[in-house]
């Protein structure tokens, strides 16, 4: 059974969707106004998993990830880069396209855009004042909060704590200061639409009520973002969805952790903002994922340098486990599996299985395919040790490692002719004793970039 933690209600539940073996799954996508930092890279990775796992265990699942392509954020930018806002948009789109890829992160089923969903978000709008939910002030549309009287629900506050807290804005036309802005009126010169309201664009809430009503109905199995979307956006969602459509929004609320650098949050100011692609220019795309994915994904997570290092070389043991395979599978002699072999391979498929359904504990998983790794080393070691047992051992490996989406970055090359050449000369000195043109040998295939190693099964050839 697969548990979640909900943070509607703040507990582990046991997944039970809308439809049998089906979920509709939403996931808030980025604001594009400029290239993903590392805690960007956190969500896109953890829900990448959780989509794979679900998918393994037999749902069928449509996941939607949104583009905020109309955003106040987004004109600045592209004001300061001289281009119009579509085109600053499309920019920074191809751009996570292009990291979320390096990532190995899925395409979602559908990617819609604010700017493809105006006449919509305006019918979704009149909807919720024709109910009495909104109203206009000047050329604004508002949410009236205190007539959702169960709003603050996702992130347990209360109205008047809220209402406590609240800033009081200069010139504001809203009648209470929770309440949030649905539509904003703006001038004709800049990025605007019509309605009848006035010219003005969506608020940033409103866009993924709508959307993911669209996409994938008034009520969903589970909506996710990061923790710092569960106040205000997730809780301004709620109430749009909920006064709009007058029935649940979402079941399953999951939110990850959030990311501090060196035990700080990250901020430019601190020195300490990374985007992934520069991470990426030194550790490589899988590392990241790997990093993001090596912790619980509630819990926060601090990025070190040290952290990086430990994560690449974990995935060298990983990737040296698969082409240690590989190798003895070569002169393994046949024979079936053997059932103490088979045993253990299925303990260790379960625990991994156990502990992805206990609410995504990806830490969990990976010390199951490590364990898996070291008794895979321990056959390899053994010259006794069947072909089918390794194929077996090979192929549960290969499985697990795919469902966390994991060693895709560094492909088999083809050694070259000549490395294969010396190796042979090599192979035949030492038969022939002779010892120092060996070395020879061996500090000749160095230089080309490659080393050798004698094992049981045989002579290994690895790139430097």
């Amino acid at each position: 059974m697969i548990q979640i933690f909900n943070t509607l209600t703040n507990r582990k539940e046991p997944l039970q969707t809308i439809e049998p073996d089906s979920v509709r799954m939403y996931v808030c996508g980025p604001t594009v106004y400029n290239y993903i930092h590392i805690g960007n890279a956190r969500p896109i990775c953890v829900f990448d998993v959780f989509r794979r796992f679900l998918e393994y265990m037999g749902y069928e699942v449509k996941f939607v990830q949104n583009f905020t392509d109309v955003n106040d954020k987004i004109i600045r930018r592209a004001k300061e880069e001289g281009i119009s806002p579509e085109e600053c948009a499309e920019k920074y789109i191809s751009a996570y396209e292009q990291d979320a890829q390096g990532l190995n992160v899925r395409p979602a089923d559908v990617q819609p855009k604010v700017s493809g969903y105006i006449p919509k978000i305006i019918a979704f709008i009149q909807i919720l004042i024709d109910k009495g939910y909104a109203y206009q002030a000047g050329g604004d549309v508002y949410f009236h909060t205190r007539k959702f009287s169960s709003y603050g629900k996702l992130s347990n506050q209360s109205l008047d704590d809220l209402n406590a807290g609240a800033r009081v804005e200069i010139n504001e036309q809203k009648t209470d200061p929770l309440d949030f802005a649905l539509w904003k009126g703006c001038s004709p010169e800049e990025q605007h639409w019509d309605s009848p309201w006035g010219t003005g664009r969506p608020g940033w809430h409103i866009e993924c009520s709508c959307m993911a009503k669209d996409c994938l109905g008034d009520t969903i199995d589970i909506h996710a973002g990061g923790h710092d979307l569960i106040f205000p956006h997730h809780e301004n969602e709620i109430a749009q969805s909920e006064a709009a459509n007058g029935v649940p929004f979402a079941h399953y609320w999951m939110h990850n952790g959030h990311i501090n650098v060196d035990h700080k949050k990250m901020s430019k100011s601190e020195g300490n903002f990374f985007l992934t692609r520069d991470v990426a220019k030194t550790y490589g795309y899988e590392v990241i994922r790997y990093l993001m994915i090596q912790a619980q994904y509630r819990a926060p997570m601090n990025y070190t340098v040290e952290l990086l290092n430990a994560c690449r070389a974990s995935l060298d043991r990983l990737y040296q486990c698969r082409e240690t395979l590989r190798n003895t599978l070569k002169n393994a002699p046949s024979g079936e599996c053997s059932p103490e072999s088979s045993e253990k391979f299925t303990q260790h498929k379960n625990a991994f299985l156990q502990a992805l359904s206990d609410d995504l504990n990806t830490a969990d998983a990976l010390t199951a395919v490590f364990e898996l790794v070291r008794e895979l080393n321990i056959l390899c070691a053994e010259s006794s040790t069947t072909k089918e047992t390794l194929q077996k051992g090979s192929n549960l490996f290969e499985e697990l490692v795919e469902i966390l989406g994991l060693l895709y970055e560094r492909k088999e090359e083809t050694i070259p002719p000549e490395v294969l050449a010396l190796v042979e000369q090599r192979k035949l000195a030492r038969q022939e004793k002779n010892f120092p043109e060996a070395d020879r040998l061996r500090e000749e295939i160095r230089r080309l970039g490659y080393a050798v190693k004698e094992t049981r099964q045989g002579v290994e050839i690895q790139k430097l």
